[in-house]
């Protein structure tokens, strides 16, 4: 039996899918997004500072009248950071579910998922500053 053959004859484990139509499941599965949305802004404190942060960006990129390539930088990392912070937290609550005593693998897990939001929170902060501070000293009389 050839390499190929070996590889199609083994049986693939599935995941236990809901049963239901594919719409059903589609329906299903968008309203666990959604519940994942829910948890995250309200146990996951920076969600608010995210959210928060977005909103500003957002409001100060129409009131700057900001570029379309800027746009499209801002709503990039404001995706970007919100979805880190969603796989953040997936990490963290899956290294919950294994321990609750402290175990330096599990702190290696947390805080390196915890930095790559800090990560991309820092490249906005920085691509915030090269979109919105010129026009701001501009605007003040710069």
């Amino acid at each position: 039996m050839g390499l190929l053959e070996k590889i199609f004859k083994k049986k693939t484990p599935v995941r236990n899918k809901e049963t239901g139509t594919a719409l059903e499941r589609y329906w299903k599965s968008f309203n666990h997004a959604i519940d994942g949305i829910i948890y995250c802004i309200k146990y996951e404190h920076n969600m608010i500072i995210i959210l928060v942060a977005t909103i500003l960006v957002v409001l100060f990129g129409f009131e700057l009248n900001i570029s379309t390539a800027e746009w499209l930088f801002i709503i990039f990392i404001c995706g970007a950071i919100t979805a880190c912070e969603f796989i953040n937290s997936s990490i963290e609550a899956i290294v919950d579910l294994i321990t609750n005593d402290y175990n330096e693998l599990a702190k290696i897990a947390k805080d390196t998922a915890s930095s790559a939001s800090l990560i991309l929170c820092t490249t906005a902060l920085i691509g915030g500053i090269i979109i919105f501070l010129p026009r701001i000293i501009e605007l003040i009389g710069g």
